[in-house]
């Protein structure tokens, strides 16, 4: 029987987030958005911190939606506990964010608000991102 190719890389036991976003990669609510261009676990923490930075930047008017949602829980054992006796506890819950995802997304604010605000929330996230305009958007 053959044995699978050795590769340089050790295959780790948390997963490997290979590839782009296969889905939620086009704006599909708001005009701006900002997008993922690197693949990282972010936490409700992070989030929440986004867009409270983003909405308190845009004055309560216009529109935010997180096109994110952290469903997957991170789990991990105490502090100097030996090996053995089962899976840790839950200890957060995290969004995975792949390239070309799209975060968050804004409506009903002119440009330069926008811009702003989600350079503010993009601050908040241990991720880079990339500012997005839609297509059918004139000033």
């Amino acid at each position: 029987m053959l044995q699978p190719k050795r590769t340089k890389y050790r295959k780790h036991q948390k997963g490997r987030m290979k590839g782009v976003s296969g889905r939620g990669h086009r704006l599909s609510n708001g005009t701006f958005g900002i997008k993922s261009l690197d693949s990282t676990f972010i936490n409700s923490r992070q989030i929440e911190a986004a867009r409270i930075a983003a909405t308190r930047y845009m004055k309560r008017e216009g529109s935010l939606w997180i096109k994110i949602f952290p469903d997957k829980p991170i789990t991990k054992k105490p502090l100097e506990v030996r090996m053995g006796k089962g899976k840790g506890s839950v200890e957060y819950y995290a969004a995975v964010v792949k390239p070309g995802r799209i975060i968050f997304e804004i409506g009903g604010v002119p440009l330069n608000v926008a811009k702003e605000a989600l350079r503010l929330a993009a601050q908040k996230l241990p991720v880079k991102t990339k500012f997005i305009v839609a297509r059918d958007y004139q000033e």
